[in-house]
């Protein structure tokens, strides 16, 4: 006789993506996933603004879309870097 270990667990892909954070003028940080377009979200402190922006993108990847974007994303090296410009 065979014991049932429960429920069958689902496994869950985790994947990092690139979100970018800025305060705007008004004190609020801006938080921006460049994979997917318009995907933008914001808070009072910088981990709201991360809770946020993961709703966020968990809403849009529901769209087929969105979830193969998600699902073929594999950055091989990424850099941020600021420039100056003169105006």
């Amino acid at each position: 006789m065979r014991r049932s270990n429960g429920p069958k667990k689902i496994k869950h892909h985790e994947t990092q993506v690139l979100v970018f954070i800025e305060k705007d003028e008004d004190g609020f940080y801006v938080v921006e996933c460049p994979i997917f377009e318009g995907c933008y979200s914001q808070g009072r402190t910088v981990d709201e603004a991360l809770r946020n922006i993961r709703e966020v993108i968990d809403l849009i990847t529901e769209e087929k879309k969105n979830r193969e974007i998600l699902e073929t994303y594999r950055p091989r090296e990424l850099s941020l870097h600021t420039i100056t410009l003169s105006t």
